[in-house]
C-alpha cells in the first residue's frame, strides 16, 4: 500500500489497522485525510488476507471533527465541484467488517466517521458530538441520518439541536456503541474482538453484513426475501462445506473466504 500522509496503516493475523495521524490537530479531518482513509479501506477490502478493518486514532482522541480551517470560505458551488461527500459515499461500500476503536472527542465529522463503523468500542470517559448548529451549519456526511437510526427522531433531534456532549455511558445506551473498556486496554480488546471475527468464515461475514445494512431501510418482508437468498447463495461456497464437515467430524473448520 502507498505511504500516507495523515494515516498510518498496519496488517497483522488477518486484521488491518487504520490509525488517524494528526494528534496535534485532534485528528481533524481534511479532505485529504478523508480521501487517504478510504483509500485504504478499499485496498483493505480486495485483500484477501484481510478479514477485519479496525479504525483508530492517535494520541488522546479519536477526531475532533472537520478541519474548519479547510471550510471556512467554501460556498456551495465551490462544494458542488469539490462533491464534497463523494469519499464519504465509497465507505458506505466497504464490505469487509469495520470495527472503530474510539477515545476521548469523538465529535462531528468524526462522529459521523465513526458511525460508519459496524462495531464501536469506546474508551471510558470518551463523549461524542455533533456540535455544528453552533458554528452555524449541520452534519452533511450521514450524522442526521445515521443518529437517527441509531437513537430515535426525539433524541437525535435533542443532540443535534443542542450541540451538547454524549458521554459514552448515554452512547452505549442508546445503542450508539457496542461496549465501554478501560483506556489502557482499548486497542487490546478491539483486537481481540476483530480476531474473533476474521476465525469466521469471510463470505458469511459478508453477507451477514450485507443483509443487516438492508434491514436498516428495507421492510421486514422485503428484508426477509433478500436475507433468503444470501442465505441460499452461502451453499454454493466451498466454506459452507468446510464448515458443515467440520461440526459432521469434531474439528475446527479452515475457512478459506470461497
Amino acid at each position: 500500500m502507498s505511504r500516507f500522509e495523515f494515516i498510518e496503516t498496519s496488517v497483522e493475523g488477518g486484521t488491518a489497522v487504520i490509525e488517524l495521524n494528526r494528534p496535534r490537530q485532534l485528528n481533524a479531518l481534511n479532505r485529504k485525510m478523508v480521501s487517504e482513509i478510504v483509500a485504504a479501506m478499499e485496498a483493505f477490502d480486495r485483500d484477501d488476507e484481510v478479514r477485519v478493518i479496525v479504525l483508530t486514532g492517535k494520541g488522546h482522541s479519536f477526531s475532533a471533527g472537520a478541519d474548519i480551517d479547510e471550510m471556512a470560505e467554501d460556498d456551495p458551488i465551490r462544494l458542488e465541484l469539490l462533491n464534497q461527500f463523494a469519499d464519504w459515499d465509497r465507505l458506505a461500500l466497504i464490505k469487509k467488517p469495520i470495527i472503530g476503536a474510539v477515545k476521548g472527542f469523538v465529535f462531528g465529522g468524526g462522529f459521523e466517521l465513526a458511525l460508519s463503523c459496524d462495531i464501536l468500542i469506546a474508551s471510558a470517559g470518551t463523549e461524542f458530538s455533533f456540535p455544528e448548529v453552533s458554528i452555524g451549519v449541520m452534519p452533511g456526511a450521514g450524522g442526521t441520518q445515521r443518529l437517527t437510526k441509531l437513537a430515535g427522531r426525539t433524541k437525535a433531534l435533542e443532540w443535534l439541536w443542542t450541540g451538547e456532549r454524549i458521554p459514552a455511558e448515554a452512547a452505549l445506551a442508546h445503542g450508539i456503541i457496542n461496549k465501554i473498556v478501560a483506556p489502557e486496554v482499548l486497542m487490546e480488546e478491539t483486537l481481540k474482538f476483530a480476531g474473533r471475527i476474521a476465525k469466521q468464515p469471510p463470505l458469511s461475514i459478508r453477507l451477514i453484513k450485507d443483509s443487516v445494512n438492508k434491514a436498516v431501510d428495507y421492510s421486514l418482508h422485503e428484508g426477509m426475501q433478500y436475507e433468503r437468498k444470501n442465505f441460499y447463495l452461502l451453499f454454493a461456497s466451498q466454506d459452507q462445506k468446510e464448515g458443515m464437515n467440520a461440526f459432521v467430524e469434531k474439528r475446527k473448520p479452515n475457512y478459506k473466504g470461497k
